[in-house]
C-alpha cells in the first residue's frame, strides 16, 4: 500500500507530462474561422466598446458605489428608527429637567414648573 502511494505521488508529473505530450493542449482548443464568424480582430470581432469601454466601466462604478453609499446611509436610518432628537432644539421639559439635575432649582420649583409646563 505504501508502495503504491509513493510510486504514484512520484511519478504523478512524469504521467501529466506523458499525458500532456499525447493530447496537446493546442489541439483541444479550436483555431481558425467558425463558419463565416471570425475572431481575428479581437473581442466581438472588432465590435465591441473601443476606447469607450473604460469609460463606460469607471462610469457603472461611481454609480455602483454612490449606490453602496445610499444603502448604507438608509439601512442605519432605518436600524436607529429615523432622525433622533436634536440636542440643539430641547424642549421646555429638557431644560427643566436639566436644571434640576445641575441643581439650579429644588424639589418644590421643579414641581410647580412642571405644573405650569404641563397646562401650557
Amino acid at each position: 500500500m505504501k508502495l503504491i502511494r509513493w510510486v504514484s505521488v512520484i511519478h504523478l508529473p512524469a504521467l501529466i507530462t506523458v499525458f500532456l505530450s499525447v493530447f496537446p493542449v493546442n489541439a483541444l482548443a479550436q483555431q481558425g474561422r467558425y463558419g463565416d464568424w471570425h475572431m481575428g480582430s479581437g473581442m466581438m470581432g472588432g465590435w465591441g466598446f473601443g476606447g469607450g469601454g473604460g469609460i463606460f466601466m469607471i462610469f457603472i462604478w461611481i454609480l455602483v458605489i454612490v449606490g453602496l453609499v445610499f444603502l448604507i446611509k438608509w439601512l442605519i436610518q432605518t436600524i436607529t428608527g429615523g432622525n433622533p432628537k436634536t440636542e440643539s432644539n430641547p424642549t421646555a421639559m429638557d431644560i427643566l429637567k436639566q436644571r434640576y439635575a445641575k441643581g439650579e432649582i429644588d424639589k418644590a420649583e421643579f414641581e410647580a414648573m412642571k405644573k405650569d409646563i404641563i397646562q401650557v
